[in-house]
């Protein structure tokens, strides 16, 4: 199915009995994406206790994570029962009441390590900006659900989904969150790209884009934000300081080799050498662990999952759907590309975590709650 045939699709007529034509065709991806995910958590809850069977801060908390699991598995079979259709009706519900997490971070957010992400009740820690992006989605896939965006968008028709995106966005950048804050960005821009956008104002787009960036770079980042940047193009060039982490990262992803040094036997992460190894850097622990062959597999894993994800998309018989399933496809690929882009040194390293695999609560449950959505709009026919 071509680009221009699928864009035409989404703003013709929806046919209720089109995915019926396809029903053989994609009858094994209906559980597909959950099938995935409970692989990747099976090899995320092995890697993360691996990680943190260190004498460091993340000392056995991966059991915290099976904590976050339960409950996410919960919430799981709660997005599961109900028709999808539901979340169209609270799309704006779910976005207000998700700005409104946000604004309370800045009043009664804990602080951490120089941010200010979470908030804390009953021992529980909750992060709003992970949760947005998925909010961010519902409310685009609501808002464009009975726009025509056949002949594509011009600047007029993107203004107002810009804004109500713009604005999330400034307060987890004002946190400092730029990674998520950047996740969200290419995500929207995803979802554009997909309505499509008219060419000649995406060539606007793209010559703004490019004159703001020197000014974005001087002016709109911070200190330690340049420099990691600079660490990127050259990390030799403080090996001691900004460029540490990098190198380490990239010297426990070569030394796996081949076949790895075996389960539980890296030495990067269990010698304190390897920093945040048990979020930011999980991949580089798997990598020292299972070596080249074992990132195959876990990279094949990825790639068929976020296939499924796009499947699940194309075989949707209405707007709101398939916008929502490709947004959702959207966040999971881009916070796989960017992780394990800078792991490896090929991106500037940024906050961002790996999905299923990295530690932290909020991340896990936006994740799974993600899957549940696809699983959901994968099994329409079956829902109530």
């Amino acid at each position: 199915m071509t680009y221009s045939s699928m864009e035409t699709n989404l703003d013709q007529q929806f046919d209720p009995n089109r995915s019926s034509q396809y029903e053989e065709e994609f009858k094994w991806l209906k559980w597909v994406p959950l099938i995935l995910e409970l692989i990747l958590l099976t090899i995320g809850m092995l890697n993360l206790s691996s990680a943190t069977a260190v004498e460091d801060k993340s000392l056995g908390l991966w059991k915290n994570q099976l904590v976050t699991l339960a409950l996410g598995s919960v919430t799981t079979l709660i997005i599961l029962f109900p028709h999808y259709s539901f979340l169209s009706r609270l799309a704006y519900l779910i976005y207000v009441g998700n700005m409104g997490l946000l604004l309370a971070v800045l009043a009664i957010g804990k602080s951490s390590l120089g941010a200010r992400r979470w908030i804390s009740f009953g021992g529980f820690s909750l992060q709003p900006s992970e949760i947005m992006k998925l909010s961010m989605v519902i409310f685009l896939a609501k808002f464009f659900e009975n726009r025509n965006t056949q002949g594509g968008m011009k600047l007029k028709d993107m203004l107002l989904p810009t804004v109500f995106v713009m604005i999330p966005v400034a307060l987890i950048i004002v946190q400092p969150d730029l990674g998520t804050a950047m996740i969200m960005m290419l995500v929207y821009g995803s979802i554009l790209l997909f309505l499509r956008i008219h060419p000649k104002t995406l060539l606007m787009l793209t010559v703004a884009a490019a004159i703001a960036l020197p000014v974005v770079y001087n002016y709109g980042l911070k200190p330690y934000q340049r420099q990691r940047i600079v660490t990127f193009l050259d990390p030799m060039s403080d090996p001691k300081g900004a460029g540490y982490n990098s190198i380490q990262s990239m010297i426990a992803v070569g030394s796996g080799q081949l076949w790895g040094k075996g389960y539980k036997k890296g030495t990067q992460a269990h010698l304190n050498f390897l920093p945040e190894h048990h979020t930011d850097f999980i991949f580089s622990v798997f990598s020292e662990e299972w070596g080249f062959i074992g990132c195959g597999v876990l990279l094949l894993c990825y790639a068929l999952f976020i296939m499924s994800g796009l499947s699940v998309a194309y075989q949707s018989n209405d707007k709101f759907a398939t916008v929502l399933a490709f947004g959702v496809t959207s966040i999971f690929f881009w916070h796989t590309f960017v992780n394990m882009g800078m792991v490896m040194g090929m991106l500037p390293i940024v906050g961002v975590p790996l999905p299923f695999m990295s530690y932290g609560g909020s991340a896990l449950l936006t994740a799974m709650s993600g899957v549940a959505i696809l699983v959901n709009i994968a099994n329409k026919k079956y829902m109530f």
